[in-house]
């Protein structure tokens, strides 16, 4: 199995050879300066991708999440404008620990591009290691990339709430929102009952990807690793769930995306909701 995280001494060689494409996913909750820090310095030759307008569809009436999945053909289209080749290997990155940078490593592999990976430790780690930089905006030549069927599992809510009850559903929010003391984004606390709570920051040792027997202990202990459990993952709107599902690549299981994570979740007041541990 070929490791879908690249060291960050590994991404910078790369970068100094040509002959991979680099994605700059700048995205943060709360934040909407991506495009300017992307301007200010990027890898050399890597395009601005847009979480909200490449890597997600229009939000419409909500019932959806807050993220949805953007529409394949759009998706596609995006990716060519980027310089996205189907026979060139990608290395998608952000400066958020890769936590938004997953999505975008999620939806190329989900739509059959063969060889994504993620940038451990993202742009602060390129930096440090001295990685060559530019400034300003790319004009990468047109890429040729198509959007293939969607071979990644993905769950509905009922999906959701099947694998809550009969598999191992994580919940890659902050554990407080989680148990429901605080909700700062979406208008009802908790989480998914049956979810088992496994933050995304849990991945994370300072800045880069924990230790892989560490992640094994954090997933093992949620039963995810057991064999023939039907796995998934969800977060507040399908971004950082993302980063789980990577993690859980990384451990051998493939893990399925609630994409419409919890804020599609509460959209339906019938829907349980559960507080506490």
């Amino acid at each position: 199995m070929t490791d879908p995280v690249v060291r960050t001494e590994d991404a910078v060689a790369l970068a100094a050879a040509g002959g991979t494409t680099f994605l700059d996913v700048r995205w943060q909750l709360g934040r909407t300066d991506g495009f300017e820090q992307y301007l200010a310095g990027h890898v050399p030759g890597a395009a601005f991708v847009d979480l909200n307008t490449d890597l997600a569809a229009p939000v419409g009436d909500g019932s959806r999440g807050r993220h949805p999945l953007p529409d394949p053909e759009l998706f596609a289209a995006a990716m060519r404008r980027a310089g996205v080749r189907h026979d060139r290997p990608v290395v998608v990155y952000d400066d958020v620990s890769g936590t938004s940078a997953a999505r975008a490593w999620w939806l190329l592999e989900h739509h059959g591009h063969p060889d994504v990976r993620v940038l451990d430790g993202g742009w602060s780690a390129y930096v440090a290691a001295g990685g060559p930089m530019a400034t300003g905006e790319e004009q990468p030549e047109e890429g040729d990339v198509v959007a293939g069927p969607g071979v990644l599992p993905v769950l509905d809510a009922d999906g959701a709430a099947r694998v809550a009850r009969d598999g191992v559903l994580v919940d890659a929010r902050a554990g407080e929102r989680f148990r429901g003391e605080t909700e700062p984004v979406d208008p009802v606390a908790g989480h998914v009952p049956g979810a088992r709570s496994v933050p995304t920051a849990e991945n994370l040792r300072d800045g880069r990807f924990a230790p892989l027997d560490a992640l094994r202990a954090t997933y093992q202990a949620t039963g995810a690793l057991e064999p023939g459990v039907e796995v998934g993952a969800y977060c507040g709107s399908g971004v950082t769930a993302a980063h789980d599902v990577l993690a859980l690549r990384r451990l051998g299981v493939d893990a399925a995306l609630y994409a419409g994570s919890w804020s599609e979740w509460v959209q339906d007041p019938a829907r349980p909701v559960a507080t506490g541990p």
